[in-house]
């Protein structure tokens, strides 16, 4: 099974309607309607800190093991993705995200934490094949000048599963002020959810099959190969491109644990904690279109708009963890204050609850920008499926350390000075590579015409 792709045919230009099936709109859409349903309710899952559970060893040992093989998936997912197409990938994702939700209910009747342990394992595979393959479409079927535009639409539908997931604990839990974990009605709803996902990718349509308004196709590739994905594969840990976004990608999904555990499942009771996610990523819906916004308007040169959206994301990013360090100040492992009620607890919610609302904000803000940026070095599928990959690998591993460090109880401060060092850090090797690989002109510096010669059929899969 490969690509097959219509380059030589003369570009004709489609009927424009706003609902068009092989749009790039309505093929993002989709995709974001799958992310709604899956990864969207894992976050809503996980952000009740410990997985809805008391004790968060479970959730720490479930998400290192689904983060470390989700850090290898992620990588490879790409080639998967240009072999077997996106539906099989795609729905071979989502599929393993049912399976960890039911863990959990598992977990809530018999506490024994290896059925979750191996789900998560499991679900690091079929979210490798999921995000590479959402990365792919993300940024290679918009027009170059609005990849923005797109990267927030599917941003903004893709958390409002997180909005959705985080009312189901918040309703389903909202008189158990003081259980320990959530009910059993509360991981149904999670799989019904996820299992809808996994239906809706079924819909999402070849790249070659997808069609721009101004009849351009979104790749021009004819086949790939497993020779040729793993040797594109491992040509990138030598492109300086990749290695520039290493501490970027590392870092964006680092923070989680001290977010979910330490901030949400320190300070604030369960149904307090279904409550924040609701505004959590809600705030990530915000952040994806003002960021988006600023990277396809806000000045005609791509690269100046590239600059000037990290500028605005690392002056943000700054007063965020500023502000999350006078907070860390109050409290630590050792000295933890009452649990906090959004009703109950008075105007002592409200600086913990902002402060969480604005990191939900920048981390949609901040993965919008590095998405954009891999979306502005390439402009064909089969390149940006691998780039995107090598994206998710490398933020699954970062994660990987991450829940393994909150399990060994390192310091809460010392998370969050680790998490704000990543950071930083990631924003002035992202503006060395916009100003170097980020081309004005509407065509990529990695965007050269390819067409792979299929093999031998003995060869092909």
């Amino acid at each position: 099974m490969g690509f097959q792709g219509d380059e030589e045919s003369a570009p004709q230009i489609p009927r424009k309607t706003l609902f068009r099936y092989n749009s790039p709109l309505v093929q993002v859409s989709l995709i974001g309607l799958v992310c709604f349903c899956c990864p969207g309710m894992f976050n809503a899952l996980s952000g009740m800190g410990g997985g809805g559970q008391v004790d968060t060893t479970v959730a720490d040992n479930a998400s290192t093991a689904l983060y470390t093989t989700f850090a290898i998936f992620g990588i490879i997912g790409g080639g998967v993705y240009n072999i077997l197409g996106p539906r099989l990938t795609l729905f071979a994702g989502c599929s393993t995200y049912v399976l960890y939700a039911g863990s959990f209910l598992y977990y809530n009747h018999y506490k024994e934490q290896t059925f979750a342990i191996i789900a998560g394992a499991i679900l690091g595979v079929g979210a490798g094949f999921l995000w590479a393959g959402e990365g792919a479409i993300m940024t290679s079927y918009p027009p170059p000048d609005r990849k923005g535009t797109y990267i927030s639409i599917f941003w903004s539908i893709f958390n409002m599963g997180g909005v959705i997931g985080g009312l189901i604990p918040f309703i389903l839990n909202y008189h158990r002020t003081s259980a320990s974990s959530v009910n059993d009605g509360t991981y149904i709803g999670f799989m019904c959810f996820m299992s809808i996902g996994a239906l809706i990718s079924l819909a999402i349509l070849q790249p070659s099959r997808v069609v721009r308004d101004d009849g351009s196709r979104c790749t021009n590739i004819k086949y790939s190969s497993v020779s040729t994905e793993v040797v594109a594969i491992l040509k990138l840990f030598l492109n300086w491109k990749m290695l520039l976004i290493v501490p970027a990608a590392w870092s964006s999904n680092f923070f989680y644990t001290y977010q979910f555990n330490n901030v949400n499942g320190v300070l604030f009771n369960l149904r307090t904690r279904g409550f924040n996610n609701v505004f959590y990523w809600g705030a990530q819906m915000v952040g994806s279109v003002g960021i988006g916004y600023i990277l396809d308007f806000s000045f005609k040169s791509r690269r100046a708009r590239g600059l000037f959206g990290i500028g605005v994301v690392a002056l943000l990013g700054t007063g965020i963890w500023a502000g999350g360090l006078a907070n860390q100040l109050r409290y630590s492992r050792q000295n933890l204050l009452d649990k906090l009620d959004f009703k109950d607890s008075g105007s002592d919610f409200v600086g913990p609850f902002f402060l969480y609302f604005c990191f939900g904000l920048l981390d949609a803000m901040f993965q919008s920008m590095v998405y954009w940026v891999i979306g502005a070095l390439a402009d064909d599928s089969e390149t940006l499926s691998r780039y995107s990959g090598f994206y998710k690998g490398v933020q699954s591993a970062g994660a990987a350390v991450a829940w393994q460090v909150d399990t060994h109880h390192v310091s809460f401060m010392s998370q969050l000075v680790v998490n704000w060092s990543l950071t930083t850090l990631s924003y002035p090797l992202l503006a060395i590579l916009v100003f170097l690989a980020v081309k004005d002109d509407t065509k990529p510096a990695d965007e050269t015409p390819k067409e792979v010669t299929p093999p031998s059929t003995l060869t092909q899969l």
